[in-house]
């Protein structure tokens, strides 16, 4: 096979390439993903409809691409190969790209032996250099190994650099081979870590080309603008004009000739010249209308005010309005949304109808809910917090928090992402892609719907722990998501956040004039974390000569009498003595001081500080929110202790977790893959709707990950049993085995520390007469440990989540769990089991013998690598896991087993 091609974002193939069928896993109609040049590209299956438009793609084709297409200036052979694509075959998969309607690419593989296949490329002449060649081969690989292909292979020539270039920036693992001028190549379709993240830059730049028009437009329309105040058109053109928007504005009336000073145009149509922004504002009927006018005038972007949509079930009309604007490139945001800001001095776009004029500044703000959104705005403007760009997000048809992050991303004028988001699109790419941003700028997240009404239903432990909210919690731990329980508490964090240094530790220093609000900031640190350490005697003596303070040991009280002077020497001296990583200057305004002299004391001692200050003002409602620092930086002003204090502790953990390394995902030695498959295979052979392992093959499945089990061995009689307990040894457990019973100890289905057969034959007995059932299993007693439980159940939404905690009797009662989603790095592990309550306990409470910690982490990985590996596994429960100094072995274990479809592939380029 020969592939070859002159566009540097694409690919072809030589002759004799086999026709491709859809298989049943792909979506028929297709999805949407974005070029480079931010355009929107359609990929979908082949289909014998596709012949002619191949045949015309053919058609245009350069020699120069004929031949490096066919190793020969062939263009019947190009036809012929046109038919061979469209025809289908069985073991064939071809992929066409489109553009603008037209088909300007396709993407084909053929199978040639188990888990390999053979790759080729097509791409018009026209589409050079916008990456949708790089994009079918992101979508190639993809549906290959949905479709269980591991290996896609390529031959091209050695002169064709810029398909070999294709190759090589994508990211995917790959092995190349030169033989007589032709280059053999052979490339993983699995996702790498290096694969993910050559994708994630491909697709921020993809994004930020896409998002530009609507957030640095240079002509705005707005439609539906009426001449009358109070309507919503009118009140956006009101907004635009009195923000001093400095590009073209027109308004589309076809009533009105000029809506104040703006020109009014009947469509937009009619209006003169492009247009990049369109803000629609015409009823929910018309909308669709509109916006196939936009697209035919060439608009890059819309925002949709227009409520009446899937918020109110009209779904159809929604889907309708997407696939307009997918056909014509145009991003939307909303509907039913407050509009989109931004600050930029040269742009000046506030396009919402808020009654809020948001001031410039880092914080970029998207809210799905307007009236959040318009709390937020109100919030920051009135404590002085400078805004970027806002974006009301809507109904979140096409844009959604996931395109912002990316479009956030680089943006030099952001530092803090803020977000409140009621629902996920896709959240493991938003984990990934949060973390990834989180380098660089801090992600402060509201979610709505913390409640635990939707509590999952399970028989095993991990599920019935298993909140609605517990995923959200465990993606955001894990991709350095600092989670806000309210907007104020977000606003304020980011106040901390927004353009101030970083806390290097979590050593805080308390200094002020009022002994009692030191106490409170002292006492809510102490709750949330952060250490107030007693100063050195050094500096408390130096504090004491210096400023005469009442207290030098941290808070620091300089009483109430002192003078803004005071004030400003004793900050010196804490920040100069370097034994503090921030400082909450606590300052109760009085008849005897000057707030403008303290805040001016205060930006004086903190000019060049590289430790993060916060201010607390008490008594004077009236003071200005921040002080302002020579840098042109300010100083948070907070009205009480304790919130300073919180938001510093959301600052300090974010900083500790931006600063440690971000962990590796261990290689697990072993296991057996294809043993698991076969015991789940098997099983749903016989249970097709799934079930319950039965204890055997639970302990098989364990095996075939490598985690140490505590061998059983079954009884249907009292014979059997005693048999049983003597080949395991004294002491034994009994269990029931009955079918159906998880939580065994409820229903008096296990006894435990049977020392001789008397013993055994009365706990048999016992257990038949709780059960009504004669089955049980046997096992020896596992010497003194700590019991855990480990767990994972697989959310419709966000995966698998893995859980650790206590266990044995202590699990329900306790509730100390932990949760973290895939992939499981060895730093998420090790955090999962160090900050569990027992974790004293592992370590060796009061001279014990510490339990072998790494043997635990271990079981938490193959636990993840068994969810990962085997999507059947709906819940899985090792309860309890003894961690003991010699080891960790799972003493009990269920695991259900359900049908399964293909995994989702979370990392793909797909608009939603």
């Amino acid at each position: 096979m020969t592939i070859s091609t002159t566009d540097p974002a694409g690919g072809a193939s030589g002759p004799g390439q086999a026709p491709v069928a859809p298989g049943p896993a792909l979506h028929d109609a297709g999805w949407d993903a974005l070029a480079a040049d931010g355009s929107v590209v359609r990929i979908r299956p082949i289909t014998a409809a596709d012949e002619a438009a191949l045949k015309a793609m053919n058609e245009r084709l350069s020699d120069r691409s004929v031949y490096l297409r066919f190793f020969a200036l062939d263009r019947r052979g190009a036809d012929e190969h046109a038919h061979h694509l469209a025809d289908g075959s069985p073991g064939h998969r071809a992929l066409v790209a489109e553009s603008a309607g037209r088909v300007v690419g396709v993407a084909s593989y053929e199978h040639l032996r188990p888990g390999e296949a053979e790759m080729a490329f097509l791409q018009d002449d026209a589409v050079h250099g916008r990456g949708i060649g790089t994009l079918l081969l992101e979508q190639l690989a993809a549906v290959a190994r949905e479709a269980g292909v591991h290996r896609l292979r390529a031959d091209t020539l050695a002169e064709n650099a810029a398909m070999l270039r294709v190759f090589t920036d994508s990211g995917f693992e790959q092995t190349h081979r030169f033989d007589s001028g032709v280059v053999e190549l052979l490339l993983d379709t699995s996702y790498s870590p290096r694969t993910l993240d050559r994708m994630a830059e491909r697709e921020r730049q993809a994004e930020d080309r896409s998002l530009r028009p609507m957030f640095s437009p240079a002509v705005v329309a707005v439609i539906g603008a009426g001449r009358t105040p109070g309507g919503i058109g009118h009140e956006v053109l009101r907004a635009l004009t009195a923000g001093g928007y400095r590009g073209e504005l027109y308004a589309v009336n076809p009533r009105a000739d000029r809506i104040g000073d703006v020109a009014a145009y009947p469509s937009i149509l009619a209006v003169p010249g492009p247009v990049d922004l369109a803000v629609i504002a015409v009823p929910a009927g018309h909308v669709a209308t509109v916006l196939a006018e936009c697209g035919r005038k060439g608009v890059a972007g819309a925002v949709i005010l227009t409520s009446g949509f899937s918020e109110l079930g009209a779904d159809g009309l929604q889907r309708e309005i997407l696939a307009i604007a997918r056909r014509h490139s145009i991003r939307l945001i909303g509907p039913n949304c407050l509009g989109i800001v931004n600050t930029a001095p040269e742009i000046a776009l506030n396009a919402t109808f808020a009654d809020v004029t948001p001031v410039p500044g880092s914080l970029a703000i998207a809210a799905q809910s307007g009236a959040v959104g318009i709390a937020v705005l109100d919030h920051a403007s009135r404590i002085g917090l400078g805004i970027s760009e806002f974006v009301s997000l809507g109904n979140k048809v096409d844009v959604s928090g996931n395109d912002l992050l990316l479009h956030w991303w680089n943006d030099p004028r952001t530092d803090v992402i803020a977000l409140y988001l009621e629902s996920f699109g896709n959240p493991v790419k938003f984990g990934r892609l949060a973390r990834l941003v989180g380098q660089t700028k801090p992600v402060l997240v509201v979610k709505g719907g913390r409640s635990s009404g939707g509590r999952r239903a399970g028989a095993s432990h991990t599920a019935a722990a298993a909140t609605p909210d517990t995923a959200v919690d465990a993606l955001f731990e894990q991709s350095g998501v600092l989670r806000m329980d309210t907007v104020e508490e977000l606003v304020e964090t980011a106040r901390v956040l927004a353009g101030r240094p970083l806390p290097k530790g979590n050593r805080l220093a308390v200094i002020g004039n009022a002994g009692g609000a030191g106490v409170l900031a002292a006492d809510a640190a102490g709750r949330l974390g952060l250490e107030v350490p007693e100063l050195s005697a050094a500096t408390q003596q130096e504090l004491t000569e210096s400023t005469g303070a009442v207290g030098a040991g941290n808070p620091v009280d300089l009483g109430a009498a002192a003078s803004p002077e005071t004030l400003k020497r004793a900050l010196r001296v804490v920040l100069d003595s370097g034994e503090a990583d921030s400082v909450l200057v606590c300052y109760a305004a009085t008849r005897a001081g000057s707030v403008s002299e303290t805040y001016a004391a205060i930006a004086g001692a903190a000019a060049g500080s590289e430790v993060p200050i916060l201010v607390t003002c008490l008594g004077a409602p009236e003071a200005e929110p921040r002080i302002p620092l020579a840098n042109g930086s300010y100083l948070p002003v907070f009205p009480f202790p304790e919130s300073a204090v919180r938001a510093l502790a959301h600052a300090v953990r974010y900083a500790a977790w931006r600063s440690r390394p971000q962990g590796v995902v261990p290689q697990l030695d072993h296991v057996d893959a294809e043993g698991a498959r076969t015991v789940v295979r098997r099983f749903l052979q016989r249970r097709p709707d799934g079930g319950w392992l039965d204890p055997e093959q639970a302990e098989q499945m364990l095996q075939c990950a490598g985690i140490p089990v505590v061998h059983s061995i079954r009884a249907s009689d009292r014979e059997q049993a005693l048999t049983a307990a003597g080949l395991v040894g004294y002491p034994v457990v009994l269990k029931t085995a009955a079918e159906g019973i998880v939580h065994k100890t409820d229903v008096g289905g296990v006894h435990l520390g049977l020392t001789d057969e008397p013993a055994v034959e009365a706990g048999y007995d016992a257990i038949a007469a709780a059960t009504g059932d004669r089955h049980v299993v046997v096992q020896a007693m596992a010497p003194a440990s700590t019991e855990m439980v480990v767990g994972m159940v697989r959310d419709a939404l966000f995966g698998p989540i893995v859980m650790a905690g206590s266990g044995g009797v202590l699990t329900d009662l306790m509730a100390d769990r932990r949760w973290r989603g895939l992939p499981l790095t060895d730093l998420d592990a090790s955090e999962m089991v160090r900050s569990l309550r027992c974790a004293p306990l592992l370590a060796g409470y009061r001279g014990a013998e510490p339990a072998d910690e790494a043997a635990v982490l271990d079981v938490l990985h193959r636990v993840a690598w068994l969810s990962e590996t085997l999507p059947e596994i709906a819940e899985l429960d090792i309860n309890p896991l003894t961690a003991a100094p010699s080891g960790a072995v799972a003493v009990d274990a269920k695991l259900h087993i359900a049908p399964a479809g293909p995994a989702p592939d979370w990392y793909a380029r797909h608009l939603r």
